[in-house]
């Protein structure tokens, strides 16, 4: 494990970085019909991070509202905030809080507790700092992304329907991805 140093980071800066929701987007994906992929996004979102002094005691919390998930199929989408799926009106959120931030070679890799459905489980988002600069109005931003996969019977999630032709509607494993950008506040 590398030890992540303010040097390490050009422009660090300690605060709070709140989401910029323009330059954001969760998403995820998952194995349909065993042949091809249904990806979609959540439409609505709050994110949080907490830049301490040491990086690797910074903080990330993100929150989101379950019920705004677009895969682009308006009958799938209401399928999907069910009981079968997310159970919306009794989970309406998905919650992520790290837990700890660390590098591994080439990768950053941030650890926390993803909890869906009631379920919370470990999570480690594989990312990418993509950097730290300042907008035409004289705003702070900083930039990364990373993805996730986890299994979604470990959170409840465990319809599915046999296909005729062998195997099943949906695959098991979802992968979440976030590009993220923040703005730097109190500046």
């Amino acid at each position: 494990m590398t030890t992540l140093t303010l040097d390490a980071i050009p422009g660090y800066r300690t605060g709070t970085w709140t989401v910029d929701h323009a330059h954001t987007e969760i998403g995820f994906s998952v194995r349909h019909l065993a042949i091809s992929k249904v990806k979609g996004v959540f439409e609505t979102f709050d994110a949080t991070v907490t830049a301490a002094e040491n990086p690797h005691d910074s903080r990330v919390e993100v929150t989101v509202d379950m019920a705004s998930i677009n895969t682009k199929n308006a009958d799938r989408d209401a399928h999907l905030r069910t009981n079968d799926f997310f159970a919306i009106d009794q989970y309406p959120t998905m919650t992520f809080v790290s837990t700890g931030l660390r590098v591994e070679g080439d990768a950053l890799l941030l650890d926390g507790e993803l909890t869906l459905r009631g379920v919370t489980k470990p999570v480690t988002i594989t990312g990418e700092f993509g950097g730290i600069a300042t907008d035409p109005y004289g705003n702070v931003k900083a930039a990364a992304s990373g993805s996730t996969v986890i299994n979604r019977h470990d959170f409840g999630v465990s319809w599915n329907a046999a296909l005729e032709t062998g195997g099943f509607l949906l695959g098991d494993e979802v992968t979440i991805t976030i590009d993220a950008q923040f703005a730097l506040q109190g500046e």
